[in-house]
């Protein structure tokens, strides 16, 4: 079997946009792979400074995709923090590339063009990313139709190593996963936790209709646009079609009936998720960890004979 790997940032709650986005696709498709799923805590600290808020984000994670339906047993659930070995071949592969290399990454980009100031670790991040996908001869790595550099990154930084140590590390393809949903937030935008418009996933009845409620509605075409949108992905259009041509302009009748239909698709998977103890989190997120280590281990014994630092 090829080789999948996963990464997931644990800087906030989990929302509708990331399960039909990111976690939906990646259980339609894991199965098929040997799949690895890693919790990019070290990705997250470059921008989620409180340490108890970052702990627990990775235990609601690793509960998030067991209770959308990944097993545990059929993919490996980790901690990149667990793992040494990504920022020692981070710090090796930073070592190939150069500063105008990386001064081109979208992430670094966007937030010096807005003013802000970036940190060495938002520079660096894409040979940290490198490390994630390429100690483990990862084959394909799903992403966004916007997500594809950071592949592009892993495999230059491949064959920059393979070119000054010789055949080392597979270089990887993207696997753009162009269905999976953009979902609009509640203000229109792409639903995401920077624009705090989003929609909890594993929300309660009442807070996911709250959120429901603020979606930002329009008179334009026979449907309020946003709140069609989610639905859609939600329910098959084919059973929403007559709800929204009996009731245009009734914006709260479609509202109430999209937060019901929500709660609906959610409230099996959020019962599981109750159920996931911290003790089960951590047993799962120990054995990930041990699987990993051993794989990376293994690589970094071959990358440090090459690089001439063991004696």
């Amino acid at each position: 079997m090829q080789r999948l790997l996963t990464g997931v940032q644990p800087s906030g709650t989990t929302h509708l946009g990331n399960y039909f986005g990111a976690l939906r696709p990646f259980v339609s498709m894991y199965k098929e792979y040997e799949s690895m799923l890693m919790l990019a805590d070290y990705h997250a600290l470059t921008t989620l400074k409180d340490h108890a808020e970052l702990r627990e984000n990775v235990m609601n994670a690793v509960r998030d995709y067991i209770a959308i339906g990944v097993d545990p047993k059929q993919a490996t659930i980790f901690q990149q923090s667990s793992v040494p070995a990504h920022t020692e071949l981070a710090w090796i592969l930073e070592c190939q590339v150069t500063v105008p290399f990386l001064m081109q990454a979208h992430a670094y980009k966007d937030k010096v063009a807005k003013g802000l100031e970036a940190n060495a670790g938002l520079f660096c991040y894409p040979m940290l990313m490198a490390a994630d996908i390429l100690m483990y001869d990862t084959d394909v790595v799903p992403v966004g139709i916007d997500q594809k550099q950071h592949v592009e990154y892993a495999r230059e930084a491949a064959a920059k190593f393979n070119t000054a140590y010789g055949e080392t590390f597979k270089e990887p393809k993207e696997m753009v996963l162009r269905d999976s949903a953009t979902v609009p937030g509640t203000d229109g935008k792409k639903m995401s936790k920077s624009y705090g418009n989003t929609i909890p996933l594993f929300g309660t009845k009442d807070e996911i209709h709250k959120a429901v409620m603020a979606i930002v509605t329009d008179s334009k075409g026979e449907s309020p646009e946003n709140v069609y949108a989610i639905h859609r992905l939600v329910k098959d259009e084919s059973e929403i079609a007559t709800l929204y041509k009996s009731n245009k302009g009734k914006y709260k009748v479609v509202k109430d009936a999209l937060a019901d239909d929500i709660d609906a698709m959610v409230a099996p998977m959020r019962e599981k998720r109750e159920s996931i103890s911290d003790a089960d989190v951590i047993k799962i997120l120990k054995d990930g960890a041990e699987r990993a280590r051993e794989q990376a281990e293994a690589k970094m014994e071959i990358v440090r004979q090459k690089v001439g630092v063991t004696i």
